[in-house]
């Protein structure tokens, strides 16, 4: 195990047996010399050894990404410039794409398809705000007389981005993409669980001419070191993704030097099927919306919503294709739901379907952990559906964070509005109809931040992304984002010929 810092960052294989932290450009060990490994949740056979960051590590970390800020020449940069240097981040993803595949599913266990659409988004992220920032300016301003008044957007500062385990390397560059271009130093956390992507993303930005200092990358406890980047006095924004009851607890601690927050939180999001709705193409999107990364996402559409003239008919259908869902080796391309993240959160999974059987709903597909010939030490949960169930029990209301999904039906569109938002939760949503006036109008009254309609994909870069009620504010993946990495300043200037005399003296 090398302690030998490497000051020009030269490529590394992407797979490897130990990766270091990145601070200030280098590569580095943590100061006490911590490690902790990562698991391939698909076997349970370990990955790598990382290196564990310490406060002493973080607090490195925030006086780099300081100076960088405050000496640096990143953040008054030529915009162009700026834009260049994330093209070439992207550029060298394109690269190594399938080296990025590769560690991504060995991190996480999740399916090749979704592997290679979360990698190819975030190189798409990077050449997104490439083009956004060029156009991201100021403004003038109509005044009266001799009077003019300009805005100058200016980058908000040293930012700590909190990443979650789900979407490593897409988070990742959703949080870096939009704060470098803007002209941000940050502090990237990735998640314990998945943190190889996020460093390998921070060594390519280093690599791609990001200046030492702008970008930093620190995986460790959340407890320790996530706490002490939100209540750090130099961190001027935190951007965090995961639960709510954390987001709570980070939203309370960064009140106390007046942080900005961005928080992208839970979700129970409903998936809504109308009696005029094309039943193939409903079941096959409410089959990705909720199967899709092992339903390990923030947006799955969880709560599933059927009008009760075609209940019958999509749920024989809708559980036929799901009895069909293929689990096994993650590397196959015929593989559609890849492995739980670890033990603790299947036995989540597991005690959510277990109270719902309790309070008397029906299993009608899945509903047990699964035995996956050749992953036997893996975790595995067999996609389940669960019905005859109602707004008072656990399992429709709380977030599972799995492939579980619960159905009801319902009469009219009223009735099914109401249900829809009788949720804590605001983040996805999706309607299936073929009426355009009643996709419409169920839009607009539907109480979420993104809606589906037709349509079982949430998220592309340029539409925003995020939510309503506790599943957090502020909107990342598009131009909108660009302004939580920046400060406006309005400058007002008097330009006439007679001086000024409020006075009159």
């Amino acid at each position: 195990m090398s302690t030998v810092k490497d000051k020009k960052l030269e490529p590394m294989e992407t797979k490897r047996e130990f990766y270091q932290l990145i601070i200030n450009g280098e590569r580095t060990d943590s100061t006490t010399g911590g490690t902790f490994t990562t698991y391939n949740p698909a076997t349970g056979e370990a990955v790598a050894t990382v290196a564990k960051a310490s406060v002493e590590d973080a607090e490195k970390a925030v006086k780099a990404a300081r100076t960088a800020f405050d000496f640096g020449k990143w953040r008054t940069s030529p915009v162009n410039k700026r834009s260049r240097t994330l093209n070439k981040i992207a550029g060298i993803m394109r690269s190594r794409f399938n080296e990025l595949v590769e560690l991504e599913i060995l991190d996480t266990g999740k399916s090749l398809a979704a592997a290679q659409g979360q990698v190819m988004q975030a190189i798409e992220d990077f050449e997104f705000y490439a083009g956004a920032i060029v156009s991201h300016r100021g403004s003038v301003n109509s005044m009266p007389g001799a009077f003019q008044n300009i805005t100058e957007k200016e980058p908000v500062g040293v930012c700590a981005q909190i990443i979650p385990w789900n979407y490593p390397l897409m988070m990742a560059a959703w949080k870096i993409a939009p704060a470098i271009a803007a002209g941000c130093s940050v502090i990237v956390k990735p998640a314990s669980l998945t943190p190889l992507t996020a460093i390998v993303l921070g060594e390519i930005c280093i690599e791609a001419g990001v200046p030492e200092g702008v970008v930093n990358i620190i995986p460790g406890a959340g407890s320790e070191v996530g706490n002490y980047l939100v209540e750090h006095p130099q961190v001027d924004k935190v951007a965090f993704t995961g639960s709510t009851p954390i987001g709570k607890d980070i939203m309370a601690k960064a009140s106390q030097t007046l942080k900005r927050v961005t928080l992208e939180l839970g979700g129970k999001s409903p998936n809504i099927v109308f009696e005029d709705a094309d039943i193939d193409a409903a079941v096959d999107g409410s089959l990705f919306g909720i199967f899709y990364n092992s339903g390990q996402s923030c947006e799955a559409r969880s709560r599933l919503y059927v009008n009760e003239n075609i209940y019958d008919a999509f749920l024989e259908k809708f559980i036929a294709k799901t009895k069909m869902l293929k689990m096994g080796n993650p590397f196959e391309k015929d593989t559609h739901v890849g492995a739980i993240i670890d033990r603790k959160q299947l036995e989540v999974i597991d005690g959510y379907v277990q109270s719902a059987i309790e309070d008397g709903a029906v299993i009608a597909a899945g509903g047990k952990e699964a035995s996956v010939e050749g992953y036997e030490n893996g975790f595995w949960y067999e996609p389940t559906i669960i019905t005859n169930v109602n707004h008072e029990m656990k399992a429709v209301r709380e977030e599972i964070f799995g492939p579980v999904v619960v159905v009801m039906k319902f009469r009219d569109e009223k009735e099914v509005i109401g249900l829809a938002n009788d949720s804590e939760y605001g983040l996805g949503s999706a309607i299936w109809t073929k009426d355009y006036g009643r996709a419409t109008r169920v839009s607009k009254q539907i109480q979420a931040g993104i809606v589906m309609v037709n349509c079982p994909f949430s998220a592309f870069p340029g539409t925003p992304f995020g939510g309503y009620k506790q599943s957090g504010f502020g909107r990342e993946l598009c131009v909108e984002t660009l302004d939580l990495y920046t400060e406006t300043k309005s400058i007002i200037s008097y330009y006439g010929g007679r001086p000024l005399n409020p006075f009159g003296i």
